[in-house]
């Protein structure tokens, strides 16, 4: 059961009739000690200096104090606050809830003990609202961040981020941190394909919108540690580490692509210039590997059989990076590339054969390597021109939010 309160006679574009540009949504749950003085703070805030129309909702997600009480006072006392109620627990849940329901053009959260300074609260939507971006993150972890926490939260934080980079390739810096936005449009098309509820949401959410290819805005935050937060650190990190393995099964399986319709950012008309750069760059990286292979091993297994190990081994790595750098695919066109792979071979050794029958030595091998290597990579640019303009890729890009104090 979820309930909606607001003060029913609110000033000026608070009263809720029109739909606001931002609405920042707090979680909450037992947070009656922090909870009317943080609202305040926030409330002030944005009356005082944030340029674009707002609506504050508070999230009680199954509190047993007075949380939700002082909730309702507050949106009876303050223009702009507005109370949902869940009776179910989970920070995933209400997010879920109040996004979902929300005529906002930008939806965003942040912790309820305001750990990070609200100046970049700004920097956080205004890309967003501006349609360059898609998402926007808090980072206590970028560059120009300042942050004060204790060592044990601290290692926590980057080995888990580091994981999330080695495993799944995120490119952003902090998934964790409880200041986040979203476009509304994009919320709408991002929520029913996040499974979890509880704390892994907001990383769910940041590993599906990289994968399909949406642009993520990162601000450095000022950022304070709480220490009188309760989140009980293991059963959150074995959570995290849960959530991570179910979407590494579930990106190796294929899935997790969304269609976002009119909300999907279009990709260029013509990209071929960037694709044929960057294929050249890997086509040399991979020749020189092959010719390397092929050089060191030629005395032990012959022409041919140093020519089979050297094509062999640069056919994985050249397949996927092709895939994921040149067409910035999800995965490999794996039967098209191995085709490719199986002609390659059968030409470069046929070409070595006549080479050897003619008695040619190891100049003529090269002049063959050559031209047979040569007309396997215009087959596969010939793949990578077919599969024609791509969805345009993760993106992450930075803004620095800091004023003089």
């Amino acid at each position: 059961m979820s309930s909606i309160a607001a003060r029913p006679h609110a000033a000026h574009d608070l009263d809720g009739r029109l739909p606001p540009d931002v609405e920042v949504v707090v979680p909450v749950l037992d947070e009656q000690a922090t909870l009317a003085r943080s609202v305040r703070a926030l409330h002030a805030h944005l009356s005082a200096s944030f340029p674009f129309s707002w609506r504050i909702v508070i999230a009680d997600n199954g509190s047993t104090d007075d949380t939700l009480g002082i909730a309702h006072r507050l949106a009876w006392e303050l223009p702009g606050v507005r109370v949902l109620h869940l009776d179910g627990r989970g920070r995933g849940r209400a997010l879920r809830a109040a996004w979902s329901a929300s005529d906002a053009r930008v939806v965003c959260y942040m912790d309820v003990d305001l750990s990070t300074d609200l100046r970049a609260l700004l920097p956080l939507v205004a890309p967003l609202l501006s349609g360059h971006s898609d998402l926007a993150i808090g980072t206590r972890l970028a560059r120009g961040s300042r942050v004060q926490r204790g060592t044990k939260r601290e290692l926590i934080s980057r080995a888990y981020n580091r994981l999330l980079r080695a495993t799944l390739r995120a490119r952003y810096s902090d998934a964790q941190c409880g200041f986040k936005a979203v476009r509304a449009d994009v919320a709408r098309e991002l929520l029913p394909a996040i499974r979890d509820d509880g704390w892994f949401f907001d990383t769910e959410m940041l590993l599906l919108a990289e994968r399909n290819g949406l642009r993520i805005h990162e601000v450095p935050v000022d950022w304070v540690d709480d220490p009188d937060s309760r989140v009980n650190l293991v059963d959150t990190a074995l959570g995290d580490l849960r959530g991570t393995a179910r979407m590494a099964r579930t990106f190796a399986r294929g899935e997790g692509v969304i269609d976002f319709g009119s909300a999907a950012r279009q990709p260029l008309a013509d990209d071929f210039g960037r694709r044929l750069v960057t294929f050249g760059l890997i086509g040399v990286l991979s020749t020189v590997v092959s010719l390397a292979l092929f050089l060191l091993l030629r005395g032990a297994l012959g022409s041919v059989g140093a020519n089979a190990v050297a094509v062999s081994a640069t056919f994985v790595a050249n397949t996927w990076a092709n895939a994921r750098l040149t067409v910035r695919a999800h995965r490999p066109r794996w039967a098209r590339s191995f085709a490719i792979y199986v002609g390659s071979l059968a030409l470069t050794s046929t070409a070595l054969v006549l080479v050897d029958a003619l008695g040619g030595g190891l100049a003529a091998e090269l002049v063959a390597l050559a031209i047979t290597w040569s007309a396997a990579t215009v087959g596969r640019l010939a793949l990578v021109s077919r599969d024609g303009v791509p969805n345009a890729p993760p993106f992450v890009a930075r803004t620095d939010p800091r004023t003089p104090r």
